[in-house]
């Protein structure tokens, strides 16, 4: 099975889950969007590169090899749910952090673009979901 087939059935299948048998007077719904990684640099124009000692994060507000397709996914299934569902968008945000790996910052040996630096990037993710919870 195609590995996004794959996700909007899951996604799908957790949404129906959701609207049937959460009770939205006393519980409240939170997606974190998708956590992309770093491993292609042709998506930020430097097709030879990936992850691996990036100090910068990229400038701007728009990365430049656009959304991924499972955040389309995501749209879709989370729109279509009775059950309002907050969507803690954090893909485009952690797209600018190519600088934000472990490889980068770790020993020589191998490039982790998947994974981020702690210290780091979750502590935003995680700022976004407490203003979240403080609406």
């Amino acid at each position: 099975m195609d590995r996004l087939d794959a996700f909007n059935k899951g996604l799908t299948t957790w949404a129906q889950w959701v609207d049937q048998n959460v009770n939205i007077s006393q519980t409240r719904v939170f997606f974190q969007g998708i956590s992309p990684t770093h491993y292609v640099g042709k998506e930020w124009n430097e097709p030879r590169d990936n992850c691996n000692g990036q100090m910068q994060p990229l400038s701007g507000s728009t990365y430049p090899g656009g959304s991924l397709p499972a955040a389309s996914i995501v749209s879709r299934v989370l729109s279509s749910m009775k059950t309002p569902v907050y969507l803690l968008d954090i893909t485009t945000l952690s797209q600018l952090r190519k600088d934000a790996h472990p490889s980068t910052y770790g020993a020589a040996g191998g490039s982790d673009c998947s994974h981020w630096c702690l210290p780091g990037l979750p502590d935003t993710w995680n700022q976004l979901l407490y203003a979240a919870l403080s609406m």
